[in-house]
């Protein structure tokens, strides 16, 4: 099997477990994950409610490219979306994948990133409950599942659904590119 490398698009504020879960699920799979990030150094995590542990970031947003890899994750929480979906070099790194047609990832607030670069309008997908018209008003179709995958592009609503979000996730990337993947 070839070698498959993983970004995980973050910054500080994410949600804890739905960065750690999905990455430890995908190493176990053997692939290669990279935390990727506007920033540099290290990022903060977010766990119930407070902050918690620095992870380190392995590449800058702007040093990547999505043809450097075989999907992207974004883990949600409420601060790291929201700070996402105004850096232009996460917005583009985010519609290349799409435009790839590779699989794509998101689960809780990470869909806020999306909406901003322009990818789920005609989408079918889940999110956190409190972005749900959001996505609605951005065009996607919007259901209330633990999991949903559209052609590569896996949703889920919060850390209650972890497992389900990391094994669809983990088929979709074995899958590799989907033709029907888009923007």
């Amino acid at each position: 099997m070839m070698k498959k490398t993983i970004a995980i698009l973050a910054t500080n504020g994410f949600e804890e477990s739905e960065l750690t879960s999905p990455k430890e699920a995908m190493e176990k799979e053997g692939f290669e994950v990279h935390i990727v990030s506007p920033e540099t150094g290290k990022i903060k995590a977010w766990n119930k409610g407070d902050w918690s542990k620095e992870y380190p970031v392995d590449k800058n947003v702007k040093e990547v490219s999505a043809k450097d890899y075989n999907a992207l994750v974004l883990p949600g929480g409420v601060i790291n979306p929201d700070h996402l979906r105004t850096d232009e070099n996460a917005l583009k790194f985010v519609r290349d994948f799409f435009e790839q047609k590779k699989p794509v990832a998101a689960i809780c607030h990470g869909p806020w990133t999306l909406i901003s670069a322009g990818v789920v309008k005609g989408r079918t997908m889940t999110s956190y409950n409190s972005i749900k018209d959001d996505l609605k008003n951005a065009g996607a179709n919007w259901v209330d599942k633990e999991v949903v995958v559209d052609e590569g592009f896996v949703t889920s609503r919060n850390p209650g659904d972890l497992p389900a979000f990391n094994s669809k996730l983990i088929e979709e990337i074995k899958e590799g590119k989907h033709k029907e993947q888009h923007a």
